[in-house]
């Protein structure tokens, strides 16, 4: 089984904003298998389907950012799922938008979702998936500007963006995230290369 967890703020006042990322992409997996993420279990609102002959979870936590860890905690808890079987989707402040980038394991990165979920797992050998946001604009604190919703032009990116990540999680569920990697951490069309 494969958790893949989507970190974000709950409530219409953050649906439109950069720290949403990760539920985006939840939505846009959810969209494309036809199932619904609205059952309310695990501190989460979660849907369950089957993907590449793989029994998946989807979980959008429902604590808020930096409480994330306790909702996909749980659900891998309850399901027995080992951390090389979670996925978790964050937004990134260092990629721009439009990047996505994937790792295997590794810090936080000082992203307070994805430390709070090393906190709750007791460890941080789980893969995650990042989805560039772009940096604060000077003068800006970058704990606001995650905050606000991205202009047009960084939308159509952002969009763009969720469906690439989406298609990289569905590599995951299939391949593994070697292979996910291979196909997706590659320099973007305007020849900026995600480290």
């Amino acid at each position: 089984m494969k958790v893949l967890a989507g970190l974000g703020n709950p409530g219409s006042r953050y649906g439109g904003s950069r720290h949403n990322a990760g539920f985006w992409v939840v939505d846009c997996l959810a969209k494309r298998w036809n199932i619904s993420c609205s059952q309310k279990k695990f501190h989460s609102l979660v849907g369950e389907t089957r993907a590449a002959g793989e029994k998946v979870l989807l979980v959008k936590p429902q604590t808020f950012m930096n409480r994330s860890g306790q909702g996909v905690a749980a659900a891998a808890e309850y399901f027995g799922v080992e951390g090389e079987d979670i996925l978790v989707v964050v937004d990134d402040l260092d990629l721009p938008p439009g990047a996505i980038r994937l790792r295997p394991k590794g810090s936080a990165g000082g992203h307070n979702g994805i430390k709070d979920v090393i906190r709750h797992l007791g460890h941080q050998e789980f893969p995650r998936l990042r989805v560039g946001i772009g940096s604060a604009p000077e003068r800006v604190d970058p704990a606001d500007y995650v905050l606000t919703r991205p202009t047009d032009d960084e939308r159509k990116l952002l969009d763009e963006a969720v469906e690439r990540a989406a298609d990289a999680a569905e590599t995951w569920i299939e391949s593994g995230i070697q292979r996910a990697m291979a196909l997706y951490n590659r320099k973007l069309h305007n020849g900026a290369l995600p480290e």
